[in-house]
């Protein structure tokens, strides 16, 4: 641990900065060993500043060498500047100079994968959030935005490939006979956006013609083995475009769009202005070695990184405290997006199963933060659900809480108002407010209070007048640093069935219909309905019309009303897994006491109409099949025992499986049917049902279960199939599981996303050598501790193994915590999102509890990282 550790940076210390850069100028000499890099700053004091005697202060990083710096012709002596805790200060400056800085940097040494780095034989960036500082002296921080013009040095025959953001304006041979590109970006933006990458790349070309009439180059570059696995994203790409024309008027304003795939990546991709950087899982897409989950992640992931031209380029964040005002509201769109290419219900289902696993748990821990946190150590340990999850939750509300028309009218004028602006979530909401003309104060309290709320329901009805009264009661759980909590405004879906799952009209505030939107702003408020011709089973939050969690009485007979006919698919999924938690509470219960496990489930009637129902989406039906994980149950749990809720949820399988075993065999055959893959939403459902139901058939060790398996793994005629069995089998100990195991390394080990998988699928497995098997793969050929992706799939596929990861000796934490030491060294931003899993110590068990917290005190006696030390000292405290 070191003496003096990081201190917080504040929001409420943000101060405008002292200076401003009107051009950046950027010359990169690329090299194998060494890159040399020149940066011409044209600079002036900021007058909102008020500041005019204050030093000027630049952001550097550790590996940066200065080779020498300048002010307009003036070579500064060492003696007129400093050099402290990697910051370039210069204290004599004019109000308005010329700033020359040439730095050495060494890419190929950069494990961080922060600033500029090598992937493969290729150069390339990640900037966001405080990335440039690693490449050169700069104002790196989101409010000082510049036009870039960058030239690119290098020998065209290792990199024939030299991009970087805006239009290309210039090409030629320098004197010593390398290749130069020079890009220009006409467009302000802020250091993170900055963007190159170098390299012997293959290129797809393809063209989109905007509203206005302008052709649009396209160009999706990766190495050559991968470009015939672009043609989804390329795809993805127009549709992204056309979309965002349409729902909100947002025309592309470059002549090039680009997209480079990067095999080592920290994220997932990154929105650079022209020149977006992908991680190699989000972008290639081929039905032999790609998934349908993996399709249409692809999908999503291209569409928010390209609505991020406007909701974060054109308008970007003030500081990193508003970064949600960009995250929050792009993961908006693209939800959207991708629920109107695809099935609205299904994706919103997908997205809040995610929530309510992830991010309320995230909500219950030591890193609990509002979406617009009051502080920080290290800003990338903020790039959270909390920011982009929760904070599409509060766009979707507002959204609500308007209307469609109203919405976009807001957003219009939000991206007029504050064109090539850097902005606060205040900014935000004031433009909706002044659109629509909705007071939202009250509503804004979602972004600085943290926590997730606990709304809970109660109701009568009065037979005699026909009058129904619900109320309802909420409450936000104390959070670090935030023992008081506030009401918060929230839109609640209201509708109303009676005992055969009719909807049922009622009045309120004057309007008869079947559903209501109730505005709940008090701690506690009643709310009436009129003509309620019989007593109903209310349903409640219906499309999770606020990110809050419900207690409602409800029971099992409500829940398979709400389940069967509940016109909100939403809360019909909803409904079931409430169904399912009920049940799966008691045999946890059971198991922990150490009894038999027994129960009379009610889900055997509920599914069984499920699958006898021909007329139901077939995807809405596998995610109301797919019992809630050990994650979400985890999530819920008081006091955490994983080997319990394991065994329950194991029971409660095979109880439904046997149970409804001719239903699902034929539900399986009657979709086993071979034809050519198509990733649309028809065929994807398909897939989805079929491989639900063999998971629930393989359960009673029918034997021909056992043969459909082994033939759909060798037979599928696309990897959704064949990995969707292969997973069935391990996950239900098939006897030919090694085997097929074995097989699908062998048939794919040379497509690195697709060893991926395997090696995701090999941690997670529940047996007896669990961790010695974790631990062998972290020595497999196939794994490689400097590529983020296969670090976690090892590592996220040994979370998942109870057998693994909470082995009672707690060897399993150890393990984790030895990784995070390391890592901590290499590449700190994954080492502290490894930490995750530990800091759910005081939720455990106490047999393991005690095992947890001892790891995070032994990380903590390591010399850490900021990224690191957050996260562990926030768990201790």
């Amino acid at each position: 641990m070191k003496e003096s550790q990081p201190s917080a940076i504040y929001l409420k210390d943000y101060q405008v900065p002292p200076f401003l850069i009107d051009k950046t100028e950027l010359t990169f000499d690329l090299d194998e060993t060494t890159t040399v890099v020149t940066s011409r700053l044209h600079m002036r004091r900021n007058p909102a500043s008020g500041k005019s005697t204050q030093p000027l202060i630049l952001d550097g990083g550790p590996d940066m060498k200065l080779i020498g710096v300048a002010m307009d012709d003036y070579q500064l002596p060492p003696e007129e500047y400093r050099l402290i805790d990697d910051k370039l200060i210069i204290t004599a400056t004019a109000d308005e100079f010329l700033l020359t800085c040439e730095t050495l940097i060494e890419p190929q040494n950069n494990t961080r994968l922060e600033g500029l780095y090598r992937s493969s034989s290729m150069f390339c960036t990640q900037c966001e959030a405080e990335g440039f500082r690693h490449i050169t002296y700069y104002l790196d921080r989101p409010d000082v935005m510049s036009v870039f013009t960058t030239t690119i040095i290098a020998d065209s025959k290792r990199y024939p490939v030299m991009l970087s953001n805006g239009n290309e304006i210039e090409r030629g041979m320098t004197d010593e006979g390398k290749t130069f590109v020079v890009w220009q970006d006409p467009f302000p933006k802020p250091a993170y956006l900055f963007a190159l990458v170098a390299g012997d790349l293959a290129v797809k070309d393809d063209h989109f013609v905007t509203m206005s009439g302008r052709k649009v180059a396209l160009q999706i570059f990766t190495e050559s083995h991968n470009i015939d696995k672009v043609d989804y994203a390329m795809e993805a790409l127009k549709l992204s475009m056309r979309w965002d024309e349409e729902v909100y008027g947002r025309e592309y304003d470059l002549d090039i769009f680009m997209i480079v795939a990067v095999d080592d990546f920290n994220m997932g991709a990154m929105e650079n202005k022209g020149l977006n950087i992908f991680n190699s899982s989000c972008l290639l897409a081929s039905p032999e070695t790609t998934t349908d989950d993996a399709y249409l992640r692809v999908e999503a992931i291209v569409a928010h990184e390209y609505f991020h031209n406007w909701s974060g380029n054109r308008v970007t964040c003030r500081d990193w405290f508003q970064l949600s005002l960009k995250e929050g509201f792009t993961v908006f769109r693209d939800q959207t997006f991708s629920a109107d290419m695809h099935s609205e219900t299904v994706k919103r289902v997908e997205d809040v199963s995610f929530l309510k696993t992830a991010q309320f748990a995230e909500d219950a821990g030591p890193m609990s933060h509002p979406v617009r946190p009051s502080s920080f150590i290290e800003i990338s340990n903020f790039y959270t659900l909390t920011v982009y999850e929760k904070g599409a939750e509060i766009v979707r509300m507002i959204h609500t809480l308007l209307g469609a028309q109203k919405f976009r009218q807001g957003s219009d004028l939000y991206f007029e108002r504050h064109d090539g602006q850097a902005v606060t979530c205040d900014d935000f909401i004031a433009a909706m407010e002044d659109a629509s003309g909705v007071d939202l104060s009250h509503f804004s309290r979602w972004y600085s209070q943290a926590g997730t709320p606990v709304v809970t329901a109660k109701d009568e009805y009065d037979a005699e007048q026909g009058i129904y009264r619900l109320t309802l009661t909420q409450e936000t759980p104390e959070t670090p640093n935030q023992p008081t909590k506030l009401p918060l405004h929230m839109p609640v879906r209201v509708g109303l069935l009676d005992e055969n799952g009719n909807e049922l009209a009622a009045g309120y505030q004057g309007d008869a219909s079947v559903e209501h939107v109730l505005d709940f702003t008090q701690a506690s408020q009643v709310f009436e309905f009129t003509d309620v011709r019989e007593c109903p089973v209310p349903s409640l939050y219906r499309g999770f019309s606020a990110p809050v969690k419900l207690r409602y009485d409800y029971s099992s007979e409500n829940l398979l009303t709400l389940m069967s006919a509940d016109s909100d698919g939403f809360n019909r999924w909803s409904s079931a897994q409430q169904l399912a938690v009920n049940e799966l509470t008691q045999l946890i219960e059971q198991a922990k006491s150490g009894v038999e496990l027994s129960i009379h489930s009610q889900l055997v009637k509920g599914f069984k109409r499920l699958l006898s129902d021909e007329s139901l989406d077939p995807a809405m039906v596998a995610l109301i099949l797919a019992l809630p994980s050990q994650a979400y149950l985890s999530e819920l749990a008081t006091s955490i025992y994983p080997a319990e809720i394991k065994q329950a949820r194991a029971h409660l399988k095979a109880l439904l499986a046997n149970s409804l075993k001719d239903e699902f065999k034929k539900t399986y055959q009657s979709l086993n049917t071979q034809v050519d893959y198509e990733a649309t939403a028809t065929e994807i459902a398909r897939r989805s049902l079929k491989n639900t139901t063999l998971s629930y058939w393989l359960e009673t060790a029918d034997e021909q279960a056992l043969v459909a398996v082994a033939e759909q793994f060798s037979n599928a005629n696309n990897m959704t199939d064949q990995f969707a069995a292969l997973s069935i089998a391990v996950q239900n100990s098939h006897p030919q599981a090694d085997t097929f195991m074995d097989a699908f390394y062998q048939q794919w080990q040379n497509e690195p996303l697709v060893v991926n998988k395997w090696l995701m699928l090999s941690a997670s497995q529940e047996r007896p050598d669990a961790l010695d098997v974790v631990t062998g793969l972290m020595s497999h050929p196939a794994f490689d501790l400097k590529n983020p992706n296969k670090v976690r799939s090892v590592l996220g596929g040994f979370g998942q193994s109870v057998s693994a990861f909470h082995n009672l000796d707690g060897s399993g934490y150890a393990f984790l915590a030895d990784q995070i030491i390391v890592l901590n060294k290499r590449n700190p931003q994954i080492a502290s999102r490894l930490c995750t899993p530990l800091t759910r110590w005081k939720k455990m068990q106490p047999e393991l509890s005690s095992k947890m917290k001892a790891q995070l005190e032994r990380i903590m006696a390591e010399e850490l990282s900021k990224d690191v030390y957050e996260v562990i000292s926030k768990s201790l405290l």
